[in-house]
This record gives structure tokens, C-alpha cells and sequence, in this order.
């Protein structure tokens, strides 16, 4: 694949070679953004077990302490006293039987979190074909489907990530913005590490963490030392 031009200077600031301490990764990234946009980034952590075997999923949710700089839009499914207390923790948008209706027949798809109450999946599972392949399914392992809507609500407003192994045993993670401070990027790739670490599975053997790569959204990825990362995480 032909890169651009600052795509090329970038990957020149980089020792591929290397396996970066997280701080030194981190400085490192901001540089490289070379975009007109503020840039994300993302975190990709390949783990040493393997997705297709029940015992060895790993996926959960964090909340990162200094969010992800974009703004999430949540749709909550709830009726009655659940429904108010949506709306007044802040969804975005909030509806049953209606909001299935809108997204089959319009495939609208303007949000980015679904939050169910318990009694609502039923209705919501009608949706398991479209939403499941956009991982936009509520699951009670990431806190989406719940009684508690205002806490579920809050945390994703205050910057709660999902994190799941794809189909190569990686995980994909934002965990900021190349404006944000160097500390907090720090900051929420440690709790993002940390969470991580203490999902290991009982089955899964050998190494766990195979490699960790930071890169802004149009940037090169940059190598994390696997033993820092794990080091790091846990010391937070």
C-alpha cells in the first residue's frame, strides 16, 4: 500500500524496531497526528487466547477518567418511570416498540451506545441482526442492559468504553484525542491496560499480552513493550 506524504514523515519518527515504554509511546503518537482533524487514539492489544472457545472471551467495559473527547449519543429502550429517568439522565433518545420501528423500517443508526432496561430485550432482540453486527447489542457484561439507566447513562457520558476480541484475538480501544494532554492519555491507557489485565481468562495459557500498538487515527502505529504495558497497568 502507497502511504502519503505525511504519513511517510511520520512513520520516519518512528524506530519500528522498538518496543516503546507507554509514556515515551504515548509523546510519540501526538507527534506523529499529522491530520487537519483532532485525531483519536486507538489502542490495539492482541491477547494470547483464542476467541472461538467460550472459556477464553474477553470483553467487558471501562471507564476511562478523562473520556474519549467525542461525544456519545445514547439510545435507551425503557417505558414508564425508566423512560423519565432516561430522559433526565441525559439519552439522547429514548423509546420501545417506536425506536425498534424507526431503525428497522428507516435504518436510522444516529447513535453510537444502546442501553436496555431488563424487561425491554425481549423487544429489542427483534433488532439482534442489525445491531449485533454494528456491536451496538446491549449486553450485561458492558453494563447496557440494566435496571440502573441514570448510572449506565452517566458513565457513558463520562467517557465508558467497551472492549471485546475480534475474530484475531484483538482488542481495538480509543483512548483519546492527539489534543489530549500527554498525562491523560497516560492516564486512561493505564485503566484501559489495567481492565484488560485483570479480564485474563483462567483458560487462556502462555503469554497473555502478545503486543500492544498505540496510532492516531491516520497515523503509524507504535509498539508498546508488552511487559511495560502490563507493568504500568498494574502499578495504577
Amino acid at each position: 500500500m502507497k502511504r502519503g506524504k505525511k504519513y511517510q514523515e511520520s512513520a520516519k519518527l518512528i524506530d519500528r524496531m522498538n518496543l516503546y515504554a507507554p509514556t515515551e509511546a504515548i509523546d510519540l503518537c501526538r507527534k506523529v497526528a499529522k491530520a487537519k482533524f483532532d485525531e483519536t487514539v486507538e489502542a490495539h492489544i492482541k491477547l494470547g487466547v483464542d476467541s472461538r472457545h467460550a472459556d477464553q472471551q474477553v470483553r467487558g467495559a471501562v471507564v476511562l477518567p478523562h473520556g474519549t473527547g467525542k461525544t456519545v449519543r445514547v439510545l435507551v429502550f425503557a417505558k414508564g418511570d425508566k423512560a423519565k429517568e432516561a430522559e433526565q439522565a441525559g439519552a439522547d433518545f429514548v423509546g420501545a416498540e417506536d425506536m425498534v420501528q424507526k431503525i428497522q423500517s428507516e435504518n436510522w443508526f444516529d447513535f453510537d451506545v444502546v442501553v436496555a432496561t431488563p424487561d425491554m430485550m425481549g423487544v429489542v432482540g427483534r433488532l439482534g441482526k442489525v445491531l449485533g453486527p454494528k456491536g451496538l447489542m446491549p449486553n450485561p457484561k458492558s453494563g447496557t442492559v440494566t435496571p440502573d439507566v441514570i448510572r449506565a447513562i452517566a458513565d457513558i457520558k463520562a467517557g465508558k468504553i467497551e472492549y471485546r476480541l475480534d475474530k484475531t484475538n484483538i482488542i481495538h480501544c480509543p483512548i483519546g484525542k492527539t489534543s489530549f494532554e500527554a498525562d491523560k492519555l497516560a492516564d486512561n491507557f493505564h485503566t484501559l491496560m489495567d481492565a484488560v489485565v485483570k479480564a485474563k481468562p483462567a483458560a487462556a495459557k502462555g503469554q497473555y499480552l502478545r503486543s500492544v500498538v498505540i496510532a492516531p487515527t491516520m497515523g503509524p502505529g507504535i509498539k508498546i513493550n508488552p511487559m511495560r504495558a502490563t507493568e504500568s497497568a498494574v502499578a495504577n
